[in-house]
């Protein structure tokens, strides 16, 4: 193996995490040669598309606590890098190079310009304004380690690539399309470690009933999901029927909680959701009492739509065997109770998840074998890890691009670190 005379670098992987390593590393050091190896067409797809198109790059929460208790997985490891590149910091970075940022009034960060083209293109402008080097439409064949570097075996290049340092920032599996596609875990694995369960993490869900189609596109703002299994997580938030089932940010982060949860047609997973969980059962039943008091000639259908919308009050109706048509004055007790028992309880049957919907990959890399402190390899000297190859999720809302930004932020500046001691 030839020696290399001075610190080259290669990133395998022009994700966010990659992205982030490059520029830290440059900024705080310009004497490592980088470069940035993309088996895509172009840099940061997956970015681009994250948040609708719109890029939801972080979080508004600035306390660390609060944000790692958002991490299903990983959250203890990610302090180290999320106090170095907090979500503050992430602000301030992508500001002060030029993207002018925005935060919601649930906390999620995006561009003032909901463009996530804007995000990438910063990078883009830090490599061409430098030695950065960046080689897409490249793949990466083959890596061995040798006692000063790696050799890198690339699809269409006669001769290896030689390198003192290697960061591996390839992603997961989930979004296939944008070229997430799992590369990265058989080259960390050829170095030494080790993988734990994949799944994937944030998709929607998919029930055995066919009722939700009907209201396919009806959203609640605030509602909370469990699981009826040994585990039994919940997740409190908005969803969304769907024709397929259910989605929103509550079911994503129920999604990541039960990401190792078995389930099939034939087999299918019980959930509950409750529409109220602010309310008792008893109370949205003395509700619907008041209500009735005041429109006694009103139909039982026109009172139920007081508390939710029509469509929704036809399904209650349907699946409770309750006439709509009926006199609200006409309504039992036991109905009363029966249709707030289920608003608080609704019974639904998870078959599937939602196919390719999936934004993150639970599972990567094992954290025991990686640094926190650097995200160097514990096994392999010299190799680096970033991003969602690491055993690392979040929930939405910017969780899990924040914590690219981090681990990758990390991963630059304790090279740039090592090269100049």
């Amino acid at each position: 193996m030839t020696r290399v005379n001075h610190t080259k670098v290669a990133i395998i992987g022009g994700g966010a995490a990659g992205l982030m390593a490059a520029a830290a590393l440059h900024e705080t050091s310009h004497q490592p040669k980088i470069i940035i190896i993309e088996k895509n067409d172009s840099l940061g797809k997956k970015v681009i598309i994250s948040g609708g198109g719109r890029c939801n790059l972080t979080t508004g929460l600035q306390n660390i606590k609060i944000i790692l208790d958002k991490y299903p997985r990983g959250g203890k490891f990610l302090s180290s890098a999320m106090r170095q590149f907090p979500p503050v910091e992430v602000f301030k970075w992508f500001e002060a190079h030029g993207v002018p940022l925005k935060i919601e009034t649930d906390q999620r960060v995006f561009p003032q310009s909901n463009n996530g083209h804007d995000v990438v293109q910063i990078f883009k402008k830090i490599f061409q304004n430098s030695s950065i080097q960046t080689l897409i439409k490249t793949k990466l064949i083959n890596v061995k380690k040798h006692s000063s570097g790696f050799e890198l075996i690339l699809a269409g290049k006669a001769e290896p690539l030689i390198v003192n340092k290697l960061v591996l920032t390839t992603g997961g599996q989930a979004y296939r399309q944008t070229g997430s596609t799992g590369d990265g875990y058989a080259f960390a694995v050829s170095l030494g470690h080790s993988l734990t369960k994949l799944a994937p993490s944030l998709s929607a869900l998919a029930t055995k009933e066919s009722w939700p189609k009907n209201i396919a596109g009806l959203s609640f703002a605030n509602t909370k999901l469990a699981v009826k299994s040994k585990t039994a997580p919940t997740a409190n938030g908005p969803i969304l029927f769907t024709h397929q089932g259910i989605s929103g940010p509550a079911v994503f982060a129920l999604s990541s909680l039960m990401a190792y949860e078995k389930f099939s047609p034939e087999k299918p997973l019980s959930i509950v959701i409750d529409l109220f969980p602010d309310e008792s059962a008893n109370n949205l039943c003395d509700s619907l009492k008041k209500n009735i008091i005041v429109n006694l000639k009103k139909d039982w259908l026109n009172i139920l739509s007081i508390l939710i919308p029509r469509s929704f009050a036809q399904i209650i109706n349907q699946e409770l065997s309750l006439t709509g048509s009926k006199h609200a004055g006409e309504m039992g007790k036991k109905d009363l109770m029966k249709t707030a028992a289920w608003l608080k309880n609704i019974p639904l049957n998870i078959v599937a998840r939602g196919g390719g919907d999936e934004f993150v990959t639970a599972g990567g890399i094992n954290l025991k074998e990686v640094n926190p402190a650097t995200m160097e390899s514990k096994i392999c000297p010299g190799l680096y890890l970033a991003g969602e190859i690491l055993d690392i999720d979040g929930f939405t809302g910017g969780f899990n691009l924040q914590s690219a930004w981090a681990t990758g932020h990390l991963a630059g500046i304790s090279i740039a670190k090592i090269n100049q001691s």
